[in-house]
């Protein structure tokens, strides 16, 4: 149950970031295919802009979700699982 509750929170907790990144990605590799420019930093900085502020954005809610997973943890730890 344990293992369950941490992989959902790691879910959770990356999902906003790699899918802000997989989106742009697809966005940037249909620019390069559509005009042919084939420059390889190209896909590196709008990837990088965009996870930084995705992940600004979406700090306190991945916070509060690794927050609620601690707590039940230490709850089962004190209860004896």
């Amino acid at each position: 149950d344990i293992v369950q509750s941490a992989i959902w929170t790691i879910i959770v907790g990356a999902g906003p970031s790699v899918a802000a990144a997989m989106l742009v990605g697809i966005g940037i590799a249909l620019f390069q295919a559509l005009t042919q420019i084939q420059e390889m930093t190209l896909t590196f900085i709008p990837k990088i802009i965009v996870i930084l502020v995705v992940t600004a954005l979406t700090g306190s809610f991945v916070g509060a979700q690794i927050f609620a997973f601690t707590e039940q943890v230490y709850g089962r730890i004190v209860t004896g699982f």
